[in-house]
């Protein structure tokens, strides 16, 4: 472990007599450093290796020493990944908030990392998923792995293994700290590799956000002694167990970071935004500066559904449909991108069509390009570009609305035959009225896959509500422990409701994050699970071409059977099955308290032929409208 290059704004260390137990000490001192850093939500998968860590948690919320700083306790390290991305993922809601507030360019703080800790072993490598979509998302994780002491790795020791650097390039950085042992200076060194983990996984300095690895090796004995335990539970929360001293003043480290505009550009990139034939291109995470661009220059705007700008004046309406439809696509000069587009094959197709393609990625990590067709990669959007010309209107707008208008006509047609008094809800409505209920302060967690892209084509919000969406790699792993750990940031300080709207698929392949002990916060979270009784979206795509059906059930469809309701009583989570567009409309309305789930059965075998006679429809609604009267 490297040295902190000097021990200046920290107190020289006494020997650590108060307690015989240096893994001990350490733990208490990681978890006093980390508070002092700003770290306020710590996810816990317990286990042996780990018990320092543990009863230095444990201890530090039981004396209330720092009253911002709240425990969560699940017995999968899966989903503890899960549940501490969604907590970190709810910190950049809030971050994004305060950002939105600022007119202008803007610097905020990055929202602190949350910490996840396992024990060594496969508890480890349970963690992968989450940190891979985390790396993906640029969501700020750290992740304390504890580990058997360097003398016993490669020993065939119970529950050891080569974990340092498991991650791989999916960690921003990754630190080994050896076992401590009691030796002067190595708290202060513990302190340093903390303060650089917290600022790699903010992004402080390289505006890039994600996950961090520091691995901690822990020496017997691992339990505090009773002396210790008096200590801890004095007012001081076990401070003297570290070093005899108050808490350190930790080094300053610069975290605040520019936030998606810029005033440093050349005539040539600002001569970009007089370009008319533009259209915005809003992916994951691409914030309501895409929304304030296209509305300043006049440009349509083609939103996902988690871009943070789905909503207003420009808005195109089934932008896939209209792409996939419309001659307009083809009369596309100039793409500008923000965030991370990977809904939508349409969208790809016209990055690839050979109009000018503008990235804008902040950071120093890598930019956005599928298609391989970036011609310009900016850094922030200029902000000569948010200066609205004469007229921020035109008829290049004017001729996408009115495609816009055509397309959500069509669809609406769509969602109203899905739910008609008396049949089984079509996805498309049950996409509907999730859509219709969400209000502009609540938070709506969509799962991948089909869901993503129902939401999307019925969305009509002019105020959109926070909209979550683990698009970093778009699996379905961990979403209802990711819809939970949303729920327990947001709903910290004040109600808001949480709803979620996953497949059936997703929602058994993470059922077990619907597990909490009874020790455990409670969070109201509404989860509304459309079973289509397996893979509904391969019927979309080539998979469910006719000349696949012999093969298509049982490798790409994959029914299951499930009985949802058993599993959630399993749970003791309250379940409701809804058969009609009406019942679902008031369950919506009126969300039970804590952890609920709401089941739709759908029909899967109309899902290919439904979703292709909607583009038709559009297709042929986008066509008359063309067509010169």
């Amino acid at each position: 472990m490297s040295g902190a290059g000097g021990d200046r704004g920290v107190a020289p260390e006494t020997p650590a007599a108060a307690s015989s137990a240096p893994s001990v000490v350490a733990a208490h001192t990681l978890v006093e450093t980390l508070a002092g850093l700003g770290v306020r939500e710590v996810v816990l998968a317990p286990g042996s290796r780990s018990a320092p860590l543990a009863y230095a948690l444990g201890h530090a919320v039981l004396t209330g020493r720092h009253p911002g700083l709240r425990l969560h306790v699940r017995v999968d390290e899966r989903d503890a990944g899960f549940l501490a991305l969604g907590l970190a993922r709810a910190g950049s809601l809030d971050a994004d908030r305060a950002a939105d507030e600022v007119n202008g360019p803007a610097t905020v703080r990055p929202p602190a990392p949350v910490a996840v800790v396992t024990t060594s072993g496969t508890a480890v490598a349970n963690l992968h998923p989450a940190v891979l979509e985390a790396h993906h998302a640029g969501v700020p994780l750290l992740l304390l792995t504890a580990d058997r002491p360097h003398e016993l790795r490669g020993t065939g020791a119970n529950q050891t293994a080569d974990q340092v650097g498991i991650f791989g390039r999916a960690a921003r950085l990754a630190l080994d700290v050896p076992a401590p042992t009691g030796r002067p200076g190595e708290l202060t060194d513990l302190r340093a590799q903390l303060v650089r983990a917290v600022a790699a996984a903010t992004g402080a300095r390289s505006s890039a956000p994600g996950p961090v690895q520091v691995n901690l090796a822990y020496r017997d004995p691992l339990v505090p002694t009773a002396a210790d335990l008096e200590l801890l539970g004095g007012a001081d929360g076990g401070a003297e167990l570290a070093d005899g001293l108050p808490a350190p003043a930790l080094p300053a480290v610069t975290d605040v970071v520019a936030r998606g505009t810029s005033t440093d550009a050349t005539p040539e990139v600002l001569a970009l935004a007089d370009e008319p034939a533009t259209v915005v291109v809003a992916g994951d995470g691409a914030g309501d500066l895409a929304r304030r661009l296209a509305e300043a220059r006049g440009w349509p705007l083609l939103s996902e559904v988690s871009s943070g700008a789905c909503g207003g004046p420009n808005l195109v309406a089934a932008h896939r449909l209209v792409l996939s439809g419309s001659s307009l696509t083809a009369e596309v000069r100039q793409v500008v991108v923000l965030g991370r587009p990977t809904v939508s094959r349409p969208v790809q197709a016209l990055l690839g069509s050979g109009a000018r393609v503008v990235v804008v990625a902040p950071g120093a990590e890598q930019w956005p390009d599928a298609a391989r067709s970036a011609s310009v990669v900016l850094a922030a959007v200029p902000t000569g570009w948010l200066e609205a010309p004469e007229s921020a209107s035109g008829p290049w707008l004017d001729r996408w609305l009115a495609a816009s208008g055509a397309a959500r006509a069509v669809v609406s047609d769509a969602v109203r035959a899905g739910g008609a008094a008396g049949g089984r809800p079509s996805s498309l409505a049950v996409a509907a009225e999730v859509a219709r209920a969400s209000a502009p302060d609540d938070v709506l967690v969509v799962g991948s896959s089909s869901p993503a892209r129902d939401l999307e084509l019925v969305a009509g919000w002019e105020t959109a509500p926070a909209v979550v969406a683990n698009r970093g790699l778009a699996g379905i792993d961990g979403t209802v422990s990711t819809t939970l750990g949303v729920a327990l940031g947001v709903q910290a300080h004040a109600p808001r409701t949480v709803r979620a709207l996953l497949g059936d698929l997703t929602f058994l392949h993470d059922v077990g994050g619907l597990l909490r002990g009874p020790s455990e916060p409670e969070v109201q979270a509404q989860v509304v699970v459309v079973n289509d009784d397996g893979g509904a979206i391969f019927a979309t795509l080539e998979h469910g071409r006719p000349e696949h059906a012999d093969v298509f059930e049982r490798v790409f469809a994959t029914p299951h059977g499930a009985d949802l309701a058993s599993l959630c009583a399993g749970y003791g989570v309250p379940h409701e099955a809804v058969t009609t567009v009406e019942r679902l409309r008031a369950v919506l309305a009126h969300p039970r308290p804590g952890v609920s789930v709401v089941e739709v059965a759908v029909d899967r075998q109309d899902r290919g032929p439904q979703g292709r006679e909607l583009a038709r429809a559009v297709a042929v609604a986008l066509e008359t409208l063309e067509t010169p009267r």
